[in-house]
């Protein structure tokens, strides 16, 4: 409940915050890049001479300060579970992979024995391809996405991040070799599965991620 009122606001932020981008690009007033908390004092420089324009912009420059606040109190109360669990604390050692991400994987398996091959828990969420086999057919198509799709986004963006940001690994290798040959989606749906193969072994057997020159010792054949 926690994870899901946490991404409702924050969906709700990003509404308001593209509506506003939208608005202001009418009248040739760009924020450019700004961070979350920069965002609204931009915008107010922005208007600020354009006295019509702020009177329409402020109702919902105050809608998303209490969005913001809100949102803050549950991000806060999501790193707080997150620190206070042990498997959490171990999954988080894994590169990519951070609190929301954790604690996400975390409450989607539940409880890990219930997966008798950890290369079951890409199929349960929906990162394995389809298989199309009929007479001369027989082919791997998309992704399944069954499954839970807040576990199944949590993991892409743990592949995503673990790719282009942070220290190599052998994790990290396998993943760019396969983006060469294949492209960066790919890789990053690959990453994705493998991430949820790894993270279960190691909730299974108790151990850290382990930083190697060769593949990482929880990792199992996909």
């Amino acid at each position: 409940m926690l994870l899901v009122n946490r991404n409702l606001l924050l969906g709700k932020l990003q509404d308001i915050e593209n509506s506003v981008r939208g608005s202001l690009k009418v009248f040739g007033l760009r924020l450019g890049q700004v961070t979350k908390r920069s965002f609204e004092a931009r915008v107010v420089e922005l208007v600020e001479v354009h006295a019509n324009i702020a009177a329409i912009t402020e109702p919902l420059l105050r809608v998303r300060r209490v969005l913001l606040d809100e949102f803050c109190h549950l991000d806060r109360m999501a790193i707080k579970a997150a620190r206070n669990d042990a498997a959490c604390r171990r999954l988080m050692t894994v590169p990519g992979v951070g609190v929301i991400v954790a604690l996400t994987y975390r409450t989607g398996v539940d409880v890990p024995e219930r997966f008798t091959r950890s290369r079951d828990v890409g199929a349960h969420f929906g990162l394995t391809p389809r298989r199309y086999s009929s007479g001369q057919i027989d082919y791997d198509g998309h992704i399944s996405r069954c499954g839970d799709e807040m576990v199944r986004t949590a993991l892409y963006q743990a592949a995503h991040v673990l790719m282009h940001h942070g220290r190599w690994s052998a994790l990290r290798g396998w993943a760019m070799r396969i983006a060469k040959r294949s492209g960066a989606k790919l890789a990053k749906v690959a990453l994705a599965r493998r991430l949820a193969v790894v993270l279960h072994r190691m909730w299974i057997n108790g151990t850290d991620f382990r930083w190697t020159t060769h593949e990482p010792a929880p990792a199992v054949a996909i």
